[in-house]
């Protein structure tokens, strides 16, 4: 998926923290289900393939794994994805230097502001990062 007409109806920005636990069964596995179903759009950093794909491979194996691999490559051909261009990476720098969040995290929010910083809403499990989301003045999901 690809432009803004991806955007239309109703778009959520979904980092990795939240991605994984479609495909790992985890105590929030069920309540991001329910968040993510409730949104058209899924918005995403060209980040979150490496991200995913790694703690898949760290987290399951065999049968499972596949699985998992299989899931995500249908999801991902969903998304919306924010490539990490030199204005993506110089918003996250911007982000990083103000706020004092990680790299990894910085880059998740460039991408988002990106599409709609705050008027997107934010879907992560990540604590420092929703911290961070929510001194931005931004709308956080999942924590």
């Amino acid at each position: 998926m690809s432009g803004p007409a991806a955007l239309a109806g109703t778009a959520v920005y979904v980092d990795s923290s939240a991605l994984l636990k479609l495909y790992v069964d985890e105590p929030e596995s069920n309540a991001c289900e329910r968040v993510l179903d409730s949104h058209d759009s899924w918005v995403t950093a060209r980040l979150t393939e490496v991200e995913v794909r790694r703690n898949l491979a760290r987290l399951l194996q065999g049968k499972a794994l596949r699985y998992a691999r299989s899931d995500f490559e249908t999801d991902w051909g969903r998304m919306y994805v924010v490539e990490l261009d030199p204005m993506t990476c110089s918003t996250a720098a911007q982000i990083a230097e103000a706020t004092g969040a990680r790299t990894l995290d910085a880059l998740h929010l460039g991408a988002a502001q990106r599409v709609g910083g705050g008027a997107l809403p934010l879907l992560t499990y990540d604590v420092r990062q929703a911290q961070v989301a929510r001194s931005l003045g931004w709308y956080v999901l999942g924590l």
